[in-house]
């Protein structure tokens, strides 16, 4: 009986060591092989192009552009890119935006490593993989009102300290804009004031704390 060929794939991931890691746990596998590697979105895209993996394992947070707008650049160029996210941000706003963006899957670097290759033969046969935990994030975030571009702006500065003068300044829109946008943040989101929104925000990935 022939021998089937390995599942190649490509590791992005800003971590050497992680990117190094993975290399040597995943070449372990029989029906594995990384066969490139890249610190950032752009590389990706064009070890991609070079390589056309089977399958792409894509961190979430990268210098520069995202994992997200990795994927999204990826899907561009060759719509049938298989991409599994594999991250250590369980926001549910990440989640989301990653499936959205066109990831086949997503699974935290928690996770068994057995779990991992079941995942990325999953995703290599074109079928999707998504652990029940972040399955339930994902339908809780699809059920809640979308919070827009400007939204999301306006909650990071807030996160940061900004009063509302100094967000409309930055923004160069006004100080009631920035009100109107508060306050429907806070209905969407289900919360009372700053602080909630602050802590809301970071538990969906909405925003980050630099």
């Amino acid at each position: 009986m022939p021998k089937l060929k390995p599942i190649r794939l490509l590791v992005v991931d800003d971590h050497h060591v992680v990117r190094s890691g993975l290399a040597a746990s995943l070449g372990l596998e029989d029906d594995l092989t990384v066969i490139a590697e890249a610190g950032n979105a752009e590389e990706a895209v064009t070890q991609y192009r070079q390589h056309e993996p089977d399958v792409v394992l894509m961190d979430l947070r990268l210098p520069g552009a995202n994992g997200i707008a990795a994927v999204t650049a990826l899907r561009r160029e060759w719509p049938e890119a298989r991409v599994l996210m594999f991250t250590t941000f369980e926001g549910e706003e990440d989640i989301y935006r990653a499936m959205q963006a066109g990831a086949r899957g997503y699974l935290l670097k928690s996770a068994p490593r057995e779990e991992l290759l079941a995942a990325i033969r999953t995703v290599a046969a074109g079928e999707r993989h998504l652990p029940p935990a972040l399955a339930q994030r994902l339908a809780g975030r699809i059920s809640t009102p979308e919070v827009s571009e400007r939204e999301r702006e306006v909650l990071q500065l807030m996160a940061r300290g900004k009063a509302n003068k100094e967000i409309a300044a930055l923004l160069g829109i006004s100080e009631e804009t920035v009100k109107r946008h508060a306050s429907n943040l806070f209905v969407k989101m289900g919360v009372a004031d700053r602080a909630q929104a602050t802590s809301e925000g970071i538990r969906r990935g909405l925003i980050q704390l630099e």
